[in-house]
């Protein structure tokens, strides 16, 4: 986990979505920021995606979903994460996502959802002031 302020958040792309302009650009700018990033690449399963979270003692996952898929693959992952003994990975994403869905995933335990047009200087901000601290939803794990 988080030693001296240096997170590990691994960044992925699940599903069928090939659009990986927006996670590579806020993956560097995680980077940028001191943080140690890992990318899955695209086309990756929730299995895959939280095992690579497992077997890289990550703090936290950035999922990009531009899909249309994020009400399957966001429970899904936060299931497996659960079962696998990583329900204190906390998980975040992004993607073109209506407003209703932001609402419910969040209830789900997703921790925050970032839309078109957020600045990679609120995620980078969000980040450091929520990796680390469990959110609301998933103090009740």
């Amino acid at each position: 986990m988080a030693q001296q302020g240096r997170y590990r958040i691994l960044m992925a792309k699940a599903g069928l979505d090939g659009h990986d302009r927006g996670v590579k650009v806020v993956s560097r700018a995680l980077r940028d920021a001191g943080m140690e990033v890992i990318y899955t690449g695209l086309h990756q399963t929730p299995e895959q995606v939280v095992r690579a979270a497992i077997d890289e003692d990550v703090d936290a996952v950035g999922l990009s979903l531009l899909s249309g898929a994020h009400m399957t693959i966001f429970p899904r992952i936060l299931d497996l994460l659960r079962q696998e003994g990583g329900g204190d990975i906390l998980l975040f994403g992004g993607g073109t996502i209506p407003e209703d869905d932001v609402l419910t995933l969040k209830q789900m335990g997703v921790a925050e959802l970032f839309t078109p047009g957020a600045s990679t200087v609120d995620i980078v901000d969000w980040v450091r002031a929520h990796v680390g601290r469990p959110t609301e939803a998933s103090a009740g794990r």
